[in-house]
């Protein structure tokens, strides 16, 4: 497909979601630049002038997400006077989402259920009411190749434009006239899809390899609007075309290969001839339906295959699994804080040392309550007149102890990957190969997982940190390189230099977790004199430090027949046991990121 033709499609979609906003919606991958920015000015010409244009935030608080207390105009009116959120203000227009592949995932969730209900629901600071929200999405999606936006948020928006695959020569403009969208959309209503148009768009979506079954939903939608911005009264088969290029092409992970001519078979017995009943006959006309079912099957998969450029559609099953890799990678635990971080709300509190006053949330916890505050302070000002007193004068707003809020913030910290290896015995040059290149392999990964990763060897009578926390393939290298190995199995040491490197990790706030690759047979003791009866004995006790110290870790028994001992210093340390004694450097890491991401 040429650039003109995909650029051409781009613009038909941005016609169709004008016709249909909230029954489309649009993924727009692309950095900024001209060609989005031409883009963008074709789709606000197309929208109709009264449409609402909203932007989203990245760090929206929920509160004007949602909706909530307004509270100038509660404290106003003395009772509970509601505000509208972003999602609810976007009703009857379109919702614009900057930067979608960062979008937290308490905002998809609040952005997918008012997408799905066409409304919002508001149950907070002492309100429960639902608000409108009908409004078209057009998510904005700057991620780099392996950054993607939320699968909920992609699964629910029909056209996956991507612009990067073009210059700003390959653009033109296309001129879109306001008034025939607004009768496109008079027009919209009153198409249907037919059951065998439906059942068509199915099985040629699963051919595709497409499993959620909004994609069939979407293209549905799709080829309604096109047959409305065509001026068809009903779907025809160039609305389908159009729908199939647009919403399931970019979806496909693979088409059915087209099927060969078989080899010709010598005729068959000649069968009896059929009896002359009305139930054959009727059988006959049934079998007549799916062949007009695969036409249009065939036509579908057509339009959506030439609407993929040759090297995209070999690489289409490869992105999808990494998008299903990246969406479940652990980038470190979220911890609460009262000072740092990202605002995730407030709670009711006490103003203690380090905690940040919400005077907003505050101000809107107290306002209901004023009316009735007021009248006890009135009251108590009566009484102390009566008494002979003077009344204390009043302020105009009343705070309580339990009016106040106390701001949350929640900061994700960053995990390090302690690498703790065995580098003694004969097998140590085996494991050490092994366990540098599940440290490549990890390293490479650490964009995704914003990880960092250290490695401690022990042999002979001692253990050194052959690698500080770092996230540098080229350092990683250069320190593993001609590590040599041998001599005795300082277990305790070991153990004991992960904990030192795993206590300070956490005390500057980040994530540690320890991944042991030893066949648990120490013989070197902690002060260095050989014999395993003792080597054994402080083994178990560096361990239960780990334990103790609730450190995240994995041990890998990299013996090549596993032992009691690997498994009783796992339990020892609270870690997972992992017996590998075969394994290559890909299962290792493999097996290290699971463990890891169970924990």
């Amino acid at each position: 497909m040429s650039q003109a033709v995909a650029w051409s499609d781009a613009a038909t979609a941005a016609q169709l979601f004008a016709v249909d906003p909230v029954g489309t919606g649009v993924l727009l991958r692309s950095r900024a630049g001209p060609v989005r920015d031409r883009w963008l000015a074709m789709l606000r010409a197309a929208l109709p002038p009264n449409d609402a244009h909203k932007h989203l935030p990245l760090h929206i608080a929920e509160g004007r997400l949602l909706g909530g207390l307004d509270l100038s105009a509660t404290l106003v009116s003395g009772r509970p006077v509601a505000e509208r959120g972003l999602l609810a203000e976007a009703d009857g227009g379109v919702l614009m989402l900057a930067m979608a592949e960062r979008m937290q995932s308490s905002t998809t969730v609040h952005v997918t259920a008012a997408m799905d209900a066409h409304e919002t629901l508001i149950e907070r600071d002492g309100l429960s009411l639902r608000m409108p929200a009908r409004f078209g999405v057009v998510a904005l999606d700057e991620g780099l190749e392996d950054e993607f936006a939320p699968a909920g948020l992609r699964d629910r928006l029909a056209f996956h434009l991507d612009l990067d695959r073009f210059s700003f020569r390959d653009t033109e403009e296309f001129e879109i006239n306001g008034a025939d969208i607004e009768v496109a959309r008079s027009r919209l209503p009153l198409i249907r899809a037919t059951d065998e148009q439906i059942e068509a768009i199915v099985t040629a979506a699963a051919a595709m390899g497409i499993v959620s079954l909004r994609a069939p939903l979407l293209t549905i939608r799709v080829a309604r609007a096109a047959a409305a911005w065509s001026g068809h009264t009903e779907i025809d088969q160039e609305d389908i075309s159009i729908a199939a290029r647009l919403v399931l092409a970019p979806r496909a992970l693979y088409f059915p290969q087209a099927e060969q001519p078989d080899q010709p078979e010598p005729p068959p017995e000649e069968p009896p001839p059929p009896e002359d009943n009305s139930e054959d006959n009727k059988d006959q006309d049934e079998q007549q339906i799916p062949d007009i079912d695969r036409a249009l099957d065939e036509v579908i998969l057509a339009a959506a295959k030439a609407a993929i450029p040759p090297d995209v559609l070999a690489s289409l099953r490869a992105s999808a699994g990494r998008t299903r890799a990246r969406s479940s990678g652990k980038a470190g635990e979220l911890q609460k804080s009262n000072k740092r971080g990202r605002p995730t709300g407030t709670v009711r509190g006490e103003l203690r040392a380090g905690a940040k006053l919400s005077v907003i949330e505050t101000l809107r916890s107290a306002a209901p309550w004023q009316p009735l505050r007021r009248r006890e302070a009135a009251a108590t000002a009566a009484e102390a007149i009566a008494a002979g007193g003077k009344a204390a004068p009043q302020p105009r707003i009343l705070i309580r102890k339990d009016d106040f809020r106390i701001a949350r913030f929640k900061q994700r910290t960053e995990t390090i990957t302690i690498f703790v290896v065995d580098a003694s015995g004969s097998a140590a040059l085996h494991r050490l190969a092994e366990a540098k290149g599940a440290v490549e392999l990890l390293l490479a990964d650490c964009y995704v997982r914003r990880d960092q990763v250290a490695m401690i060897a022990f042999r002979g009578t001692i253990a050194e940190i052959l690698l500080p926390p770092t996230r540098s393939l080229a350092r990683a290298k250069r320190s593993l390189a001609g590590l040599p190995g041998g001599g005795g199995t300082p277990l305790a040491c070991g153990l004991d230099a992960a904990y030192a490197l795993a206590d300070s990790i956490k005390r500057k706030g980040q994530t540690p977790t320890v991944i042991l690759m030893t066949d648990g047979r120490a013989n070197i003791a902690r002060d260095g004199a050989p014999g395993r009866p003792k080597a054994e004995e402080d083994a178990i006790a560096s361990a239960r430090q780990l334990r103790a110290a609730n450190i995240n870790a994995v041990l890998v028994d990299m013996s090549p027949r596993p032992g009691p001992q690997g498994e009783k210093i796992a339990k020892e340390m609270g870690a997972r046991y992992l017996p590998l004694p075969y394994a290559d450097a890909t299962v290792l890491s493999q097996a290290v990121l699971a463990s890891t991401q169970a924990a």
